[in-house]
């Protein structure tokens, strides 16, 4: 796996309205698996704090989520500041 894309992976694994689902549909790697490259990407510290920040985050699964919520990201996020 290249460095631009394990970057990408947690990018995406730390954004709120990223699902799990689309991670692992883009790069094949289920919520098990992406906990495991968490835990051996990220610091101690660093990975306690994201499984706190998405443990129990319904944006992070998709059967969870609101169904009005139709973008994996928030509308200000891609904008030009």
């Amino acid at each position: 796996m290249q460095t631009s894309e394990q970057s990408r992976i947690i990018e995406m694994a730390w954004e709120d309205r990223t699902p799990f689902e689309a991670i692992e549909k883009q790069f094949n790697m289920n919520e098990s698996e992406l906990i495991k490259f968490m835990r051996a990407q990220l610091k101690p510290s660093s990975f306690k704090l994201w499984r706190t920040r998405v443990s129990g985050r319904t944006t992070k699964h998709l059967k969870l989520r609101n169904t009005e919520v139709q973008r994996g990201y928030c509308p200000t996020q891609y904008k030009v500041r």
